[in-house]
């Protein structure tokens, strides 16, 4: 099973003139004008208490010179990984077009306003299932989970308020590196190095 990826055009250092977090936002558009469902996933990967990886994937809800931005319960496996190796990496991985990226960086929790500003933005259902769910812990079965969230429908029924234990991350890349399929296996990789400011300190062209 293997794909011999074509392009019209070979990815370039020019194309970082812009800036990495520019051509991150136009893959994205690119890939969802290629057909891809979700183009803003990505695959987070983190690191327990053993060192042992752990991935698992999310979407991104912003992109700027600071970083990417995720959501997610304190609680859950992710958040409590991150307060005790606040490192990452996160894959934005679109084969239907032939384009990978990978963003390595620190994590921080985002500013509390800043949640409750996305928050306000998310569907009332997406709102009702972060109350209901207590992320990555068991559960008896599927039925008690609806039995939670019907519960929390009843307890909120109008505005819902951000709960306490649920908020974004942001991933401050140290690297951004950006992966073009190409025939033979002769794939494009461009690598830019972060300095502390956000500012590209090096781009540097790899080889597949």
């Amino acid at each position: 099973m293997r794909v011999n990826y074509t392009s019209p055009h070979d990815l370039d250092e020019s194309w970082l003139d812009d800036g990495w977090e520019k051509l991150i936002l136009r893959w994205i558009d690119d890939a969802l004008a290629g057909g891809v469902a979700e183009p803003n996933a990505m695959v987070l990967a983190t690191v327990d208490a053993d060192g042992r990886p752990s991935t698992r994937t999310v979407l991104c809800k912003g992109i700027s010179r600071a970083g990417v931005v995720f959501y997610t319960n304190y609680g859950s496996d992710k958040a409590r990984q991150l307060g005790l190796n606040p490192y990452a990496s996160a894959t934005f991985s679109w084969p239907l077009i032939g384009r990978q990226i990978t963003v390595r960086g620190r994590v921080e929790r985002v500013e509390r306003e800043v949640t409750d500003g996305y928050w306000r933005s998310r569907p009332r259902g997406s709102q009702l299932g972060a109350w209901a769910s207590d992320q990555s812990q068991p559960v008896a079965s599927r039925a008690v989970l609806e039995q939670q969230l019907a519960a929390v429908a009843v307890r909120f029924p109008d505005e819902i308020p951000t709960p306490p234990n649920w908020g974004g991350f942001e991933l401050a890349p140290t690297s951004v590196e950006f992966w073009q399929g190409r025939e033979n296996r002769l794939h494009n990789r461009i690598r830019v190095t972060i300095a502390a400011d956000g500012s590209p300190s090096a781009v540097e062209r790899l080889s597949p």
